[in-house]
């Protein structure tokens, strides 16, 4: 039997007859498709955009984090916008150690990279209300329950001082 008609068995379970199996099989290795080389073949592309990735210094990083909030806040409905922008103010101005980033597509201002709270906006959930949510990295422990997300239907001056308190909170 000539080598081109022999079936080949590849690693991962498939059989392909002929020369062409090897060429193939070769490539794929190559290619990191077995787990093995990965990274070899990227071309140069490829490692100038890593490279470029790694000079950008954190504060651009931050900084693009940022308008990424704000644009998505810009995009939400009238009154869901206007409590996004009223609790992003509250909460950059009450806790600025927190770094305002996009978190499954919300704003959320997280902590050393960890989410401490976060805007759900009511038409993303079609609810009828917004929420303030705070993630187990916040600090607003109260004996053995206390509240981890806020309704929102209003933000108003009583609810922003109550709002910068729990940020603060969470954050000490």
């Amino acid at each position: 039997m000539s080598r081109d008609k022999v079936p080949l068995k590849i690693p991962h379970g498939k059989i392909l007859k002929g020369e062409i199996c090897h060429e193939q099989h070769r490539k794929q290795r190559v290619r990191g498709v077995h787990g093995r080389g990965a990274g070899r073949d990227e071309g140069p592309h490829a490692q100038e955009l890593k490279t470029a990735a790694r000079r950008r210094s954190r504060a651009d990083k931050a900084a693009e984090a940022e308008r990424d909030v704000l644009a998505k806040i810009a995009e939400m409905q009238d009154s869901d916008r206007m409590m996004a922008e009223r609790v992003h103010a509250v909460v950059t101005a009450g806790a600025p150690a927190l770094a305002p980033k996009l978190w499954y597509g919300m704003p959320a201002y997280a902590l050393d990279g960890k989410v401490v709270c976060f805007f759900q906006s009511a038409e993303k959930f079609k609810a009828r209300y917004a929420t303030l949510g705070f993630s187990d990295q916040a600090k607003l422990d109260d004996g053995t329950m206390w509240a981890a997300g806020f309704a929102l239907t209003e933000v108003t001056a009583e609810v922003e001082a109550r709002i910068g308190a729990l940020v603060k909170q969470a954050v000490s």
